[in-house]
């Protein structure tokens, strides 16, 4: 099936593109700067983000999508199924 819209410039307002599968390490980057995480089942979520600064989100829900800018998934995570969408 063709894409009508692979004309268009990718912009952090549309969907993802693409997407892989991440393992929390504190020893490698990821892959792909995110544009957003995606956590299959809950836990916390510790994360070096693009611009620098670690987070840490508490208590995130099973299905839990956050639109954030990430390089690092932090082993202190206790989440898991975890993808990484740009």
């Amino acid at each position: 099936m063709a894409d009508q819209f692979d004309t268009f410039a990718p912009s952090l307002e549309g969907p993802a593109a693409g997407g892989y599968s991440i393992v929390p390490t504190d020893a490698v980057t990821l892959a792909a700067t995110t544009r957003a995480i995606y956590v299959g089942v809950g836990g916390i979520l510790r994360v070096e983000m693009k611009w620098g600064g670690e987070i840490t989100f508490q208590n995130v829900p099973d299905g839990a999508l956050l639109p954030i800018r990430a390089v690092r998934v932090l082993a202190a995570t206790t989440a898991s199924s975890i993808v990484g969408l740009y």
